[in-house]
């Protein structure tokens, strides 16, 4: 399976009114477009969400998740969504084994159901929500070298038809949003990204390891400091993508700032 990283929105923005309507259409027509891009019918999906930090790497390890609706100021049908997806407790047990042999202390969690970073996105991707989905946290460390750790350690399950999911934001600072000043620093992070990722392995996790000094102070304009965990699930895909390449197959200047999607394959 390839790995990807995948932009959620805002909220639950694919499912309610937007001002202007249409901004988040091609974000929308892209994830759809997800199951017809993969060499295969995924086994299961194990997903890193950008809204779950905890100490050490914690996955909901349910067979039958709830929702998590962790956004506020929505319209009232946005807190009625349904995405009924089986858990998978055994890929759960399988990805803690790969994460404890790597050094990791993992944490199973039963109680967790998933959260708009993650059933947002595969609500629209994989409507009929018949893949197991497995939800993976990041690290409150925010410490970018120890999530391409994560990811290494994981990439062992793309051998198993596991597709794994980083879903987050390239770009994260909401206050830049609708913002014409933030478009020139948006394309300059983007484009960095770009570059970062095409390159080899090594190389491309030294760039990432170190992504707030990345063109400058753009890096840090994109997400500010204490608030990159919309760009960590990037670093667990690209550690699980080992020797595949990344590259840019989704883009959109979303509210004066560029928005992409990422697939390493």
């Amino acid at each position: 399976m390839p790995v990807l990283f995948v932009p959620h929105g805002a909220g639950p923005c694919f499912f309610m009114d937007w001002d202007p309507p249409g901004t988040w259409d091609r974000m929308a027509a892209w994830l759809r477009s997800i199951p017809g891009s993969l060499p295969a019918r995924p086994a299961a999906i194990l997903l890193i969400t950008a809204h779950w930090l905890a100490e050490q790497p914690s996955m909901s390890s349910s067979a039958r998740p709830g929702l998590l609706f962790d956004y506020n100021g929505f319209p009232p049908h946005t807190y009625e969504l349904t995405y009924p997806a089986p858990g998978a407790p055994a890929l759960a047990q399988q990805a803690r084994d790969l994460l404890e042999q790597a050094g990791f202390s993992p944490m199973l969690d039963p109680e967790r159901g998933y959260d708009h970073g993650t059933f947002i996105p595969l609500k629209v991707a994989f409507p009929k929500a018949d893949v197991p989905v497995l939800q993976m946290s990041l690290l409150q460390s925010l410490d970018p070298a120890e999530h391409l750790r994560m990811g290494q350690a994981l990439a062992p399950l793309r051998r198993q038809g596991v597709l794994i999911v980083g879903s987050g934001m390239s770009w994260h600072n909401q206050r830049a949003y609708r913002d014409a000043r933030s478009t020139a620093p948006a394309q300059a992070f983007d484009a960095w990204l770009v570059d970062a990722l095409a390159r080899p392995a090594a190389e491309r996790n030294a760039l990432l390891a170190d992504w707030a000094h990345a063109s400058g102070d753009v890096g840090r304009l994109a997400h500010p400091p204490g608030r990159e965990e919309h760009l960590l699930p990037l670093h667990v895909a690209a550690g699980a993508a080992g020797a595949s390449a990344g590259r840019k197959v989704f883009g959109d200047n979303v509210m004066s700032v560029e928005i992409s999607a990422f697939r390493f394959d």
